[in-house]
């Protein structure tokens, strides 16, 4: 029995995050990108996020999260590679469990949204890494400073959304990025300077 369990647990955790949790048939999205047409598509804010996570001084895990403010997708089925990308997200809304953190988070010592309220990422290229993966580089632009990042994406599903009555479709995607690049290193590496990047990225017609 137990070589049975240990076989069982060990092909569940093969299985990426994304197949997990794929789409079921009773979902009007889909993976099929054939279902999108060619044009540019905004932004949906309320399903668009960026959930940051670094290792809190060898102790834990710490997750947060920035909701978009703005944004658009420029693509084409046929000719992945030509897809543009760019989204503005809403540093000044950043999001924590505890309000305490957030603002210091929102503070000087981080990010001093007040004076930098967004942050912008613009792609730069688009390498298709087969039907539903690519490979997406970019600008990532922080408290005024600009640096490359690399994404790799996975589109998730497109559809008619049953409530909008309009296209939607999205993709998630995972990069690290350095946070002192960004003149973010306040505690490091005491608090890891690696920080784990997971983009949700909706758009609609």
């Amino acid at each position: 029995m137990r070589p049975i369990i240990a076989a069982v647990l060990a092909t569940t955790l093969a299985v990426p995050a994304v197949a997990q949790l794929a789409t079921t048939p009773q979902q009007p999205g889909q993976p099929q990108a054939a279902r999108v047409a060619a044009g540019t598509y905004q932004v949906d804010p309320a399903h668009t996020q960026v959930t940051w996570e670094v290792n809190h001084m060898g102790f834990s895990m710490l997750q947060g999260q920035f909701g978009a403010q703005g944004g658009s997708i420029t693509i084409d089925p046929k000719k992945p590679a030509a897809t543009k990308v760019e989204v503005t997200f809403a540093i000044n809304e950043l999001s924590t469990t505890s309000a305490q953190f957030a603002n210091h988070l929102k503070s000087g010592d981080f990010f001093d949204s007040a004076a930098n309220p967004t942050a912008r990422f613009v792609s730069t290229s688009v390498t298709p890494r087969g039907p539903n993966r690519a490979t997406l580089n970019g600008n990532l632009t922080i408290k005024g400073v600009t640096k490359p990042v690399a994404l790799d994406v996975t589109f998730v599903g497109a559809g008619t959304n049953p409530m909008s009555k309009k296209v939607n479709f999205g993709f998630t995607g995972t990069g690290t990025i350095k946070r002192s690049d960004f003149g973010l290193g306040y505690a490091a590496p005491v608090v890891s300077d690696n920080v784990k990047l997971t983009v949700q990225a909706a758009f609609t017609a």
